[in-house]
């Protein structure tokens, strides 16, 4: 079994048990102890989790992700493709605005390693706290009703709060796009925080892995005419002139 391999089992074995240790580890994937203990090291010099006796954990910083029942795991390359082409589009000093979502706390772990001097505005509690790790940044958490499955925040007060501020860019983590339906989510209750982040800021981007392309959710989010541009980690010239023409530009 190869190295990546090893790597995304023994990470999603963290995400949903916190913890793991190595003799289960090397005997679920059926090689040495050795080898499970230089994956581990490797993974920790990553960020990605703990060494500690006889295994690992998760970081702390990353404990809030198991909130997501694993789902940040998923594409989890791609999704930290998407979040470092759309940071190329953050400027030093600017006002930055993330909604709820795995996308969005894996563009904060790239932040925290890249910026300075940034105010941050989400309603995203596990992003919120990758981003405490960089005392550099101002971290601003929106309140409102708590949604668990989340960790996020939601509701009128919070959309009330975030109508205070005029960010110069927001990101968006959206469950879907399609060409003919637009941006769709299946999140009913973060519908409305993402509609106020695109109507108070100056420039609005969705990050998206490309899994997520052509696909159809619950209920429309906005109408793509709000959304600037979609960030994804790979597309094709044909796709790129599919979406283009239903008014959705994609980098």
């Amino acid at each position: 079994m190869l190295y990546n391999d090893r790597a995304a089992f023994i990470l999603q074995q963290l995400q949903l048990k916190s913890t793991v240790k190595v003799t289960d580890i090397a005997k679920a994937l059926e090689v040495s102890v050795d080898t499970v203990r230089r994956d581990l090291k490797t993974l920790e010099s990553q960020g990605q989790l703990k060494c500690v006796h006889g295994g690992a954990s998760l970081p702390e910083y990353m404990l809030a992700f198991s909130n997501f029942s694993g789902r940040e795991i998923i594409n989890i390359e791609e999704k930290r493709q998407a979040s470092l082409k759309a940071l190329e589009y953050v400027r030093p000093g600017s006002v930055i605005a993330l909604n709820s979502g795995t996308t969005n706390v894996i563009l904060a772990q790239e932040l925290v390693k890249r910026f300075a001097d940034l105010t941050v505005i989400t309603n995203n509690i596990s992003a919120a706290m990758v981003l405490m790790q960089n005392k550099s940044l101002r971290t601003i958490i929106l309140g409102g009703d708590l949604d668990n499955l989340e960790n996020s925040t939601y509701g009128s007060i919070c959309e009330k709060e975030l109508r205070k501020y005029y960010p110069d860019i927001c990101f968006l983590s959206v469950n879907s796009v399609d060409a003919e339906a637009g941006f769709t989510d299946f999140r009913f209750s973060e519908i409305g925080v993402m509609q106020v982040m695109a109507q108070n800021s100056s420039k609005v981007i969705a990050v998206m892995d490309s899994s997520k392309l052509g696909r159809r959710s619950k209920k429309i989010v906005m109408d793509n005419s709000m959304i600037d541009l979609l960030v994804m980690d790979k597309v094709n010239e044909a796709e790129r002139e599919t979406y283009l023409r239903a008014g959705i530009r994609i980098e």
